[in-house]
């Protein structure tokens, strides 16, 4: 009794040491995952820009592509029953849309049999398409290279890891071990996150290329068929 109350009244007690929660930044992760980390990390963050780039720079493209008037068919028709064919390739111009290209074409062709004019639209549409899809393609390849690249990295972090493992003789030094293994984990996450951002993208472009395309296919089809109704 005596003891505990010389305790209470005299001595203070030592406060047990509070816990310190760490944090970690993207750009510490990052850092800490050594040179080689830091190579990988900042080619993928390459890829990424040039993956959001060209999603972009395709999409307003295609936007731009289908737009058009949905009177421009009806015009077309009239200005060819009346034979005012200079007129139909002057509104074709104007509007200056994949489709409008396509049945100018077409206009051009006008007087030669129905299977020219079909196949001149068939020639002229691959090209429109081509140019559509124009970088596409890089936004495929970035999507299933960008994980290879991040497991490239998991690959060379892990051998970092394994190679101070051998050569710690008895005593492993956790730093140096962690280093490997957060190149190994931060290259695999960026590795995965920039292949699916260009796969995402890649997929939404070939959706929005597709409706462009039958857009043409529909106006090609009815601008065949106004040339094959009896006069």
């Amino acid at each position: 009794m005596i003891l505990q109350s010389t305790i209470q009244d005299g001595v203070e007690l030592v406060p047990e040491a509070e816990s310190v929660e760490k944090t970690l930044s993207i750009i510490e992760l990052i850092s800490s995952g050594g040179t080689a980390g830091i190579i990988i990390m900042a080619l993928l963050f390459v890829l990424l820009v040039f993956a959001i780039y060209i999603y972009f720079e395709r999409l307003f493209a295609v936007k731009a592509a289908s737009q058009i008037d949905s009177n421009f068919m009806n015009q077309i028709k009239d200005h060819v029953s009346n034979g005012k064919t200079d007129s139909a390739q002057i509104l074709c111009a104007q509007v200056n849309t994949p489709v409008s290209r396509l049945i100018n074409k077409g206009i051009s062709r006008i007087g030669k049999p129905l299977e020219d004019i079909s196949t001149a639209l068939e020639s002229a549409g691959r090209l429109e398409v081509y140019e559509l899809e124009k970088n596409v393609s890089v936004l495929a390849t970035i999507s299933g290279v960008a994980p290879m690249i991040g497991f490239l990295g998991t690959v060379i972090g892990m051998i970092l890891s394994i190679f101070e493992i051998a050569n710690a003789g008895g005593q492993i030094d956790i730093k140096l071990l962690a280093d490997g293994l957060y190149t190994a984990m931060t290259t695999t996450v960026g590795g995965l996150i920039v292949g699916i951002v260009a796969y995402m993208a890649y997929n939404h472009l070939v959706v929005k290329t597709d409706k462009v395309v039958h857009q043409m296919e529909a106006n090609s089809l009815e601008f065949l068929d106004h040339l094959n109704e009896p006069i």
